[in-house]
């Protein structure tokens, strides 16, 4: 209904005579409102965008001819008039409507093309508060609104990627239809929503506010995909205009659209890598199911692929491998003698990118850099009725005063590994052990109920890796194992020794610390204490 309250009913074609333009991205822009005029719809326009419409020698009307009242304030008021809103909100079969329009002499709007202030982009690069402030759209948002609510007479058009669609509705009698209305209205809704929920979440964290009274998460859709987690599950994927390195801004090379699956576990894989800089040298990641299965760092970019496969070559079958440095031929060489889904790498280099292509189906992503742990950010998860708010972890351990609580102290070697096995920690699903050596992961044991379980798994894990390498001892001997979250009890800790491990980094905080600590003493192991856990469910 148009308005239910008098028993109005939409009509079902309307035609379009009149059409307001005002657009920030003016894509495509000249080229509809030409195809606008050659339908004879007269055109409507304001500041920048009716220059652009002038001079490609458009007949357009200025939209101070309709409120008969010149922009003012540096264009911060130009469209906010009942000239404008009154075009765009009047039912036309609404006597008292149509009577007020005649009276006051205003013009029905029957289309709007709008989009809004990059105040997103601006956001994105770090601009001051005064140029952020400054691209808040508020006309935009107020006619969107006011269009798509009258959607039962009024045309609106967010997205330039529907302007073809509009004129091949408009060729159909020059009219368009009350479905196509609807749908444009909704997505008109959905992008002021997330227009708003930008400005509202960037207000949130310059002043500091952890819980807003509201808090809106708003995204747009980069694609819709074949299926979610599973078949029978629909998904889409959404970028919130972040701007961070990962998988959301990555340019895809080459291979077939990303799953659903893919996404999550590339995202894991090269937020964990990014725990190692590559001015610090090649490090390289491998992802299962959103879990390590193997990290290691190397001489050479190959070499830490090589060393991070073979902490569980088995399940890195089919896995995501990600790198912090461009990707070479010689690793790229080695990697497509597995099967792998993705590689994600901040850039790569020709001679790479030739050799991945004769696997045309292999998904190869480049970001252009990697992500800083250190920055803040928010991370959401969805609950029955709710939405979990929290901010991201970015908790480095090399920012850390670490304590040495037992009567041995770590070697330099055995602090390293202590620190490479802690940022690998930081990434397994809980309860998580990691064994590392030699900046090399050793074996990973990962989401179990029980901690000691996962020390279990971890040290069977290198066990296995030792067999295929054909090394008389696994790795986890002379290693350091680390534990994303405090030992409740020894026992974690015993099968941590038993598998070889010399040097312990664990958070601390038990009421059984004490414990703990006398029995690294009576194994002679050095441990230490971070203070900061890294729970990852």
């Amino acid at each position: 209904m148009a308005v239910q309250s008098k028993k109005i009913p939409a009509p079902d074609r309307v035609a379009v005579k009149t059409a307001l333009l005002s657009v920030s991205d003016k894509t495509g822009i000249v080229d509809v409102a030409k195809a606008l005029a050659a339908r004879g719809v007269a055109l409507v326009s304001t500041g920048g965008t009716h220059k652009a419409l002038s001079e490609a020698g458009l007949a357009v009307r200025d939209v101070s001819e309709l409120t008969g009242f010149a922009e003012i304030m540096d264009g911060r008021v130009k469209t906010l008039h009942p000239g404008v809103h009154g075009g765009l909100l009047g039912i036309r079969d609404d006597a008292d409507h149509q009577a007020a329009m005649q009276a006051h002499g205003i013009t029905p709007i029957d289309l709007t093309i709008i989009n809004l202030y990059p105040f997103e982009d601006v956001r994105a690069k770090g601009a001051d508060y005064p140029t952020t402030v400054e691209n808040i759209d508020i006309g935009g948002p107020a006619m969107i609104r006011a269009s798509a609510k009258n959607h039962a007479y009024v045309t609106v058009i967010t997205d330039p990627s529907d302007y073809a669609t509009l004129i091949a509705e408009l060729d159909q009698g020059g009219e368009t239809t009350l479905a196509f209305r609807k749908r444009m209205a909704a997505k008109a809704y959905a992008r002021t929503a997330a227009y708003d929920a930008t400005i509202s979440n960037w207000f949130a964290e310059e002043l500091q506010i952890d819980a807003p009274r509201h808090r809106v998460i708003g995204g747009e859709l980069k694609e819709e995909m074949r299926y979610g987690e599973n078949p029978h599950q629909k998904a889409a994927f959404y970028v919130t205009g972040e701007n961070r390195p990962g998988v959301a801004t990555a340019k895809l090379l080459q291979g077939k659209q990303l799953s659903y699956n893919n996404i999550n576990d590339t995202d894991a894989a090269f937020e964990l890598v990014a725990e190692f800089p590559g001015e610090k040298g090649p490090a390289c990641a491998i992802i299962k199911h959103a879990n390590p299965c193997g990290v290691a760092t190397g001489p050479s970019l190959v070499e830490a692929y090589q060393r991070a496969l073979a902490c569980d070559p088995v399940s890195a079958f089919g896995g995501i491998i990600a790198l912090n440095r461009r990707l070479d031929a010689a690793t790229a060489e080695e990697i497509v003698k597995l099967f792998t889904e993705v590689i994600i790498a901040p850039d790569v280099d020709d001679a790479a990118r030739a050799v991945i292509a004769a696997k045309p189906n292999l998904r190869l992503l480049v970001t252009g850099g990697l992500p800083d742990p250190r920055i803040p950010g928010l991370s959401a998860k969805t609950v029955a009725g709710g939405l979990l708010v929290q901010t991201r972890d970015n908790g480095m351990v090399d920012d850390l005063e670490l304590k040495v609580v037992t009567k041995r102290a770590p070697s330099a070697q055995e602090l390293e590994d202590m620190k490479f096995a802690f940022k690998v920690a930081k990434h397994v699903k809980s309860n998580a052990v990691v064994y590392a050596k030699d900046g090399q992961t050793a074996g990973i044991g990962a989401g179990q109920m029980s901690r000691v379980d996962s020390a279990r798994i971890a040290a069977l894990k290198a066990e296995e890796a030792a067999r295929a390498m054909g090394l008389a001892t696994p790795l986890t001997k002379g290693s350091a194992v680390a534990s994303e979250a405090f030992l409740p009890f020894a026992d974690g800790l015993l099968s941590a020794i038993a598998a070889g491990a010399t040097a312990v980094i664990q958070p601390g905080g038990s009421m059984r610390d004490a414990e703990v600590i006398a029995a690294a003493d009576d194994a002679g192991v050095a441990m230490v204490f971070t203070g900061m856990r890294h729970f990852r469910h």
